[in-house]
């Protein structure tokens, strides 16, 4: 097998649930022919995470065999919203707020393919055009059948939730997508299959030849439940500063961890040996240098463990003014901002969220005589280092 055959392989089988239809694909690929590959994401959130990035990769995968990355940015899409894996309606976006969402989008997309050479493109372009003389048309060439046969539609049916019109058009839309692009491919994540399903049927139907599909594998998020998903708060986004973005892998079940050696870094498993803490350390440290660089994953590394391991505060920690000696502890939380209200500081402190000079104080009311210059830890993430005196 040549060095070309290799990549195709890989490309078909690293982290892939499904191929349709894999022969044809494989056989496009060997031959040369420049392929066109779409891949659309809805700008719901200023952030592109780890689930993302594996198929962001597998684009990039594309784009180093000469095929051409066609990145659609679901801006009208966006609007309606998706209702992959949903069991209730999901509140639709304003223009505003996708907007503001897509310039991060392109940026973060450029951490991974290569974003001058990629195919950029928005479906407002086409969808916020389309006249409903010609989406009628489009309709006629879809059944009602189809589209409640999707999983989510068929159990919030069997469960008298509602479904609103316009998620009933999405998959519609997002078919229509194909057929503006001339898709060649289509990709995305497993949960996908249906809406890239409808592609194939409408571009059948209007004699194109339909799409193949190659669907990857759902990366589960830090909470080691659910798909990761930015609605559902339990994803590492590639905009994350160094040192949050290695606590969050450190903090992801063990279970988790050949997964996301798979599917967050290239390299294979007879590359890693390290076992345990020193490999969750390792698969920080690769995740961190390869959407930074090394050398903010070295300093990201050396403070985790600085302050995890050695129980010190990190070198980014912020000044904390405090203008008297004597002071609760619930009273600097509070001063510190790093609570929404005096309830919650109240409750993280009796949870044990509280730490000065390395000793956890759980009593809320409990009077400190501070002598400046102390470390202070609230919560997990927050670190200050207290200046006595402030304003």
């Amino acid at each position: 097998m040549n060095e070309k055959e290799k990549k195709i392989e890989r490309l078909l089988s690293r982290n892939v649930e499904e191929v349709i239809e894999k022969d044809h694909l494989r056989v496009a690929l060997q031959s040369g022919k420049k392929l066109r590959v779409k891949l659309g994401i809805d700008p719901t959130s200023p952030d592109l995470h780890l689930g993302h990035a594996v198929v962001l990769n597998k684009l990039r995968e594309f784009q180093d065999l000469g095929h051409t990355a066609i990145l659609l940015i679901g801006d009208f899409t966006a609007q309606i919203g998706d209702p992959s894996g949903r069991d209730k309606t999901r509140p639709p976006l304003t223009a505003s707020e996708v907007e503001q969402n897509m310039e991060q989008y392109k940026k973060q997309a450029g951490k991974i393919i290569d974003i001058k050479k990629a195919e950029i493109v928005y479906n407002s372009e086409w969808l916020g055009k389309l006249k409903a003389a010609d989406f009628i048309k489009v309709l006629s060439k879809v059944s009602l059948q189809q589209i409640i046969e999707r999983e989510d539609f068929d159990k919030r049916l069997s469960e008298h939730k509602s479904i609103q019109m316009h998620e009933l058009l999405y998959p519609v839309l997002v078919a229509y997508d194909s057929v503006i692009t001339k898709a060649d491919v289509e990709m995305g994540g497993s949960d996908q299959l249906f809406n890239f399903l409808m592609g194939r049927a409408l571009m059948e139907k209007l004699d194109m030849r339909p799409q193949d599909v190659l669907t990857t594998t759902l990366l589960i998020g830090t909470d080691g439940d659910r798909k990761m998903s930015k609605s559902l708060g339990n994803y590492i986004a590639l905009d994350d500063e160094p040192f949050d973005m290695f606590g969050k892998i450190m903090s992801i079940p063990d279970v988790l961890m050949p997964a996301y050696v798979a599917m967050c870094t290239d390299l294979q498993d007879d590359q890693w040996d390290e076992s345990g803490r020193d490999l969750k350390i390792r698969l920080a440290f690769e995740i961190v240098k390869r959407y930074h660089d090394e050398r903010a994953a070295k300093a990201a590394q050396d403070n985790f463990e600085k302050v995890f391991s050695r129980h010190e505060i990190p070198d980014d920690a912020l000044v904390l003014k405090i203008k008297t000696k004597n002071i609760s502890v619930l009273d600097l939380v509070v001063a510190s901002g790093a609570m929404k209200s005096k309830s919650e500081a109240r409750r993280l402190i009796e949870q044990g969220g509280f730490e000065l000079a390395g000793k956890v104080y759980k009593d809320p009311s409990e009077e400190i005589a501070l002598r400046g210059g102390e470390a202070v830890r609230i919560g997990k993430k927050r670190f200050f280092r207290i200046a006595l005196g402030g304003k």
